[in-house]
């Protein structure tokens, strides 16, 4: 029963997941701010979908999980502006590995060493499924701030160099979509969505 109760703890601790907000907007319903846990089912199925652009073999199940996972930390961490600096970025990392103990840690510990070990992976880049589930999580901001004039890109003065140096990781593992985002960062730059420096 203490199996189950750990389960079903670790579950409802999930629910603070939505209480996390990003920068990024939900242009279908009054621009706003989207939550931690909305934007890992988007890219959860997203990498579904986008899956045959993958540069190498993965394993789709393993690249999911790694999405479902990779923001749960926000729940103690708290969301970070992709654009952030680079010493906040790497205060972030301190705060979300201390946030990753806790919160996988209210799982049994078998299943706390699977989420754990995911997690880090995904965080690491240590693999095609990692680097994969990476290119996955940063393209969708793309889609979603191209689809809204620009969005959090043009709210906050992002310059066409942040977003190419932001998502340059998809050089090696989805090459499709590395091209499909520098013909993005084009338009939103000639239409002033992006800064040109």
């Amino acid at each position: 029963m203490e199996h189950f109760t750990q389960q079903v703890d670790f579950i409802l601790e999930l629910d603070r997941l939505k209480a996390v907000y990003r920068k990024t907007t939900v242009r279908d319903d009054n621009n706003r701010h989207e939550n931690s846990a909305e934007h890992s089912w988007h890219i959860a199925l997203l990498a579904q979908v986008l899956s045959e652009y993958a540069e190498h073999d993965i394993d789709l199940n393993r690249v999911v999980t790694m999405l479902l996972i990779h923001d749960i930390v926000e729940i103690d961490a708290g969301d970070m502006f992709a654009f952030a600096q680079q010493q906040d970025h790497e205060i972030q990392e301190q705060k979300e590995l201390a946030a990753a103990e806790r919160i996988f840690g209210l799982l049994p510990e078998t299943q706390k060493a699977i989420y754990l070990s995911l997690w880090l992976e995904f965080e690491q880049a240590t693999s095609h499924d990692a680097q994969f589930a990476k290119a996955i999580d940063r393209v969708l901001p793309v889609f979603q701030n191209m689809n809204n004039q620009g969005g959090s890109w043009l709210k906050h003065g992002v310059t066409k160099t942040q977003v190419i140096k932001r998502n340059e990781y998809m050089k090696t593992s989805g090459p499709k979509l590395w091209q499909y985002v520098l013909e993005q960062i084009d338009i939103a730059t000639q239409k002033g969505w992006l800064k040109d420096e």
